[in-house]
């Protein structure tokens, strides 16, 4: 592991540590690596670069919007080379909130994730997603693939 030092003036320095202490890091360097990972992940997400991700994607709508639920189920099934699973909660007797997570080729996968976003009727939609790279099997006996977090 590399040491690096940076200096900050003294308000930026107080409200990082408030932001350690509020997260229960165990150190600054533990946040800062997760700020820096963060940045990296979007970066390549943003510029093009990250060839394959993984990543949650968490939307509301109201069930009895018309077709709606229906239409996302379609649409999940569709790209089921994308949707790795889903897990549907019931917040009251209108709305329910879907996580789905997704993995695949980056483009494909955030553009899904938008198009599951913008359908009418969904609200509070995020998606975050995480770039991986990709281990091809190493030898006969190994046949599945392992795929694991880009930075």
């Amino acid at each position: 592991m590399r040491r690096i030092t940076i200096s900050v003036d003294d308000e930026l320095a107080d409200t990082f540590d408030r932001l350690v202490q509020e997260k229960g890091y165990g150190s600054r360097s533990e946040a800062f690596r997760d700020l820096v990972r963060g940045a990296l992940d979007n970066a390549q997400v943003n510029g093009g670069t990250a060839k394959y991700c993984v990543g949650a994607l968490s939307y509301v709508y109201n069930h009895h919007e018309r077709q709606l639920a229906s239409r996302l189920t379609g649409m999940q099934h569709d790209h089921h080379d994308l949707t790795v699973s889903t897990m549907h909660a019931h917040l009251d007797h209108d709305n329910c909130l879907e996580t789905v997570i997704l993995k695949g080729p980056t483009q494909a996968v955030v553009d899904f994730a938008q198009s599951l976003i913008a359908q009418s009727g969904v609200r509070h939609g995020q998606f975050r997603p995480i770039p991986i790279e990709i281990d091809e099997p190493s030898s006969k006996r190994h046949k599945h693939v392992h795929a694991r977090p880009a930075t």
